[in-house]
């Protein structure tokens, strides 16, 4: 099987990565990126590959999922009032900026 198949995994696996995908593009992350790091965490999660079966493999684990919330706020939370406003500012001009194009 070449790196990178996808044909062992499951279709609950194919859409919890899809779904992360999703996000990370929301998220502005570059559609290759996006599915990269999807792929590295439905591995984490899951373990890679799963074959049907009962018993198989072992349980999941969701903490890669839950740490990626957590972190989140982080950047924002050791700013000043007055540079998370500065910041807002900037990005609402950049969105105005795009959307008249």
């Amino acid at each position: 099987m070449p790196r990178g198949d996808k044909s062992s995994y499951t279709d609950k696996q194919q859409r919890q990565a899809e779904h992360i995908e999703k996000g990370y593009e929301h998220q502005g992350v570059a559609k290759d990126e996006a599915e990269r790091r999807a792929w590295a965490t439905v591995n984490k999660e899951t373990g890679g590959g799963k074959k049907s079966g009962s018993g198989r493999g072992k349980a999941e684990n969701h903490e890669p999922s839950r740490k990626g919330g957590r972190i989140g706020g982080q950047a924002s939370a050791s700013r000043t009032a007055a540079e998370r406003s500065a910041s807002a500012k900037k990005a609402a001009a950049t969105r105005k900026r795009n959307a008249a194009r």
